[in-house]
């Protein structure tokens, strides 16, 4: 349950360890976490950029203008004669997850046409996808065209060599020691450190240092933006306004008898009659001693014989119909005298006769007014918003744990799907009528999570399906068609100078049965426990580092026990290869009896996959499960006490955590390409 004394135990439980991972984090990797891993560092972090961000945009802003007439200059003394372009506009549109056997499938029904005429224009091709087949490392391999050794990024998740315990894979945030103490206040005397741990370079910032413009819009890996010549708004991994990587809150009447497994927090709410009173906790107010949470106060009227309500919440008002999701509702928090931190959420009530509950999306930053740098530059944001009004800025902005927990319907999680999708569609062509020249980029989010929630609809038998009514049944299907409107809107705007390409990351499968590997290992004598533990808490806190060789963490890697790289390492360096040899003889082929299948193929050695300065950093393995197989949900969070296989009877029925080789991506273009079998960082 949600209270402010809890709140100030679960940050220090996560402060200075990055634990911004969380259940929310993996929203778009289908790891679940535990309630004391919600807040990270990113809640301070939210409150102390909101105290600075307005003063440094604002200089920005006034620099920009002010030596603006001088860089022109500059540029046209300096610039020099070039060959004529090929092309005017390099234009990629990004479908997150579109799978080639489906879109096979539905162009031969007739149902893709425009994807069809781009094919004819130019090419068609299935599109390698990266190991392991993660959106972060296929994204920044995209960006980069490098391998993950050489962008360091191997998953959404790494480990603490310290601790053991997982760490966010892509952003460093940092926290804030330095204060000058007023009064009751404390004002911060720096900035928090927050930094990207991508590396290499992306093709964006290679075309600014030759003066070509690029517009990058939600490509993930880009939170904090990078800085370049050219706009960009930041996505996968960009925190809620909590510091976490999304969290749902359920404000109820009813009694704190259980939390949710999964990616919200319930909030105790009362009610007199017709009223309803509680209370929002925000991010920490570190102006304050002691970091206590900022609040709003929660007040609902509700009129039972229509169904609705008029919930504040603060100053701000809504007026809410059951079981109907309202639009964005701006929040407000005040923290000191002339400072606000404010984030952007979507509510709805889903009970109003005996209880009263009413859910809460995770509260994003609020794109107008933002605490963090989610832009380049700074104000790009602010302009977009300005330009369609709010949108939603959370790196994984759709609420997948609010349909596994049941909270809302499979209507609800498709509204703000597709309305989340038509956020990006507004940003995106309104940015390709401004681009005369250059590059734009924008990546669209819905299919891959669509995908997801509702595999199981397309997957006969699926465990997750019970045969229950539901008007999403075919909804992946619709949303391969909306993508095949953008399209055709794309092809009637491109011109004969410009270069089109529309690919996806990676393909889908059904995710029918989970493996728990860390139960494999326990089982096989790698991995052993504490004495008078029996392996049911989470994340791996249960093992006796002291005898364990090998250990499974986030979705797609193995890692050994090495002497003198964990703190606990007892692998030597010189047994690594035997030991892989032996585990590898062992997972390759592995069979899941009770269904008669294999589940593993191959267990990827990642040092014959991969060469670069950051491979030491790598997995010892990238697993690569059969279709229909993925890492189960207590391997993900480290819980080792569970079957070794188990039906997954989640909402998240489908996936693409296997094989590499079993889920491409798809590559149209308006031109023909000399490469037969093209990869994603081609």
């Amino acid at each position: 349950m949600y209270s402010p004394a809890r709140w100030r135990t679960l940050a220090a439980a996560t402060r200075g360890r990055n634990l911004l991972l969380t259940m929310g984090l993996l929203a778009a990797a289908g790891i679940p976490g535990v309630a004391d891993a919600y807040v990270g560092p990113g809640a301070g972090f939210a409150f102390v950029s909101s105290f600075l961000v307005l003063f440094s945009t604002l200089l920005i802003v006034m620099t920009s203008m002010l030596i603006w007439p001088f860089r022109v200059l500059w540029r046209a003394l300096t610039r020099r004669a070039v060959v004529k372009p090929k092309i005017k506009r390099f234009i990629v549109c990004g479908f997150d997850g579109q799978d080639p056997q489906l879109t096979d499938k539905f162009m031969a029904e007739g149902k893709l046409p425009n994807f069809e005429k781009l094919a004819k224009m130019g090419c068609y091709k299935p599109l390698k996808t990266t190991f392991p087949a993660l959106s972060p490392v296929a994204w920044s391999s995209f960006a980069t065209g490098s391998r993950p050794a050489r962008h360091n990024i191997y998953d959404f998740l790494d480990r603490d060599r310290r601790t053991y315990l997982p760490v966010l894979s892509s952003t460093k945030i940092g926290a804030v020691d330095k204060f000058l103490k007023l009064g009751p206040f404390r004002i911060p005397l720096e900035s928090p450190e927050i930094r990207l741990l991508r590396k290499s370079k992306p093709f964006w910032t290679i075309l600014g240092e030759h003066n070509i413009w690029s517009t990058i819009i939600r490509v993930p890996i880009t939170f904090p933006p990078d800085r370049f010549y050219g706009a960009q708004l930041s996505a996968m991994c960009t925190p809620d306004l909590l510091g976490t990587q999304g969290t749902f809150l359920l404000f109820t009447t009813r009694p704190a008898d259980a939390t949710f497994k999964e990616g919200g927090m319930r909030v105790q709410v009362t009610m007199d009659g017709d009223r309803v009173a509680g209370t929002l906790l925000g991010p920490e107010n570190i102006l304050r001693e002691g970091n206590p949470p900022l609040e709003i106060e929660i007040k609902a009227e509700l009129d039972r014989s229509n169904n609705t309500a008029e919930v504040h919440f603060g100053d701000e008002s809504v007026n809410l119909e059951l079981n109907e999701l309202s639009d964005w509702v701006q929040l407000t928090f005040n923290a000191a005298p002339m400072v606000k931190v404010r984030g952007i959420a979507r509510v709805m009530m889903t009970e109003m006769n005996g209880h009263f509950s009413l859910y809460m999306t995770p509260i994003a930053i609020d794109p107008d007014k933002p605490a963090m740098p989610i832009s380049h530059p700074g104000y790009y944001s602010v302009y977009l918003a300005k330009m369609q009004g709010k949108y939603s800025t959370l790196g994984l902005a759709e609420d997948t744990w609010a349909l596994n927990e049941e909270v809302i319907e499979d209507r609800h999680f498709r509204e703000l799907a597709l309305d989340i999708d038509d956020e990006r569609k507004e940003m995106f062509f309104t940015s390709l009528s401004k681009l005369r020249k250059g590059s734009l980029v924008c990546v669209f989010d819905a299919t891959d999570r669509i995908q997801h929630m509702y595999w199981r609809y397309i997957d006969k038998g699926h465990p997750a399906d019970d045969g229950s009514p539901s008007d999403c049944r075919d909804a992946i299907e619709e949303i391969y068609v909306r993508n095949d409107k953008i399209v055709g809107e794309l092809l009637d705007k491109i011109g004969p100078d410009d270069l089109l390409m529309v690919l996806s990351d990676h393909g889908f499968a059904s995710f029918r049965r989970g493996v728990n590997l860390n139960r494999w290992l326990l089982d096989n004598g790698y991995l052993h426990l504490k004495e008078g533990t029996d392996g049911s808490s989470d994340w791996l806190r249960d093992v006796d580092w002291s005898r364990t060789q090998a250990y499974c963490l986030g979705l797609s890697g193995m890692f050994f026990n090495v002497k003198g790289r964990e703190a606990e390492g007892i692998v030597e360096s010189g047994g690594v290869a035997a030991l892989k040899e032996e585990i590898a003889g062992k997972l390759n082929g592995l069979r899941d009896e009770a269904n008669d299948e294999v589940a593993i193929i191959e267990a990827f050695d990642t040092r014959k996959l991969y060469s670069g300065p950051y491979l030491e950093n790598a997995p010892e393995f990238v697993l690569g499960y059969n279709r229909g197989y993925r890492t189960s949900w207590d391997c993900a969070t480290g819980v080792v006490k569970a079957p070794l296989f188990e039906d997954n009877v989640k909402a998240w029925s489908g996936d693409h955590c296997m094989d590499p080789r079993l889920v491409p991506g798809v590559l149209f273009c308006n031109r023909d390409i000399d490469i037969a079998d093209p990869a994603l960082i081609d």
